[in-house]
């Protein structure tokens, strides 16, 4: 008899421990991450230009980057074109190309 109330103890425990995690599924919230700055990102690829990095081949996405900081801002985009151009058409030059236009932006 004690056997046969221990399980049913047991059962209904169980049971009960169940009920709090079937009280349903949570919300899901979609959160929206602010686009990254096209400046900064130009402004870190060339501090590491300016401290020795050598280009590799992030020199393919130098359009787009200059285009992206274009859109935010024309005269800074086409300083950066002009300057990212040039470290890519000599990449020996890369870390004085690159101390001149952080100066200027």
């Amino acid at each position: 008899m004690t056997r046969v109330l221990l399980a049913v103890a047991i059962v209904l425990l169980m049971g009960f421990g169940l009920v709090g995690c079937s009280s349903g599924t949570p919300k899901i919230e979609t959160v929206k991450a602010p686009a990254p700055d096209p400046i900064a990102r130009v402004k870190t690829m060339l501090t590491n230009y300016a401290n020795g990095m050598p280009v590799t081949s992030e020199a393919d996405s130098f359009a787009a980057l200059a285009a992206q900081v274009k859109e935010k801002d024309a005269a800074k985009g086409e300083l950066v074109e002009k300057g990212l151009a040039e470290i890519r058409a000599n990449p020996a030059s890369a870390k004085t190309k690159a101390n001149e236009l952080l100066k200027k932006l």
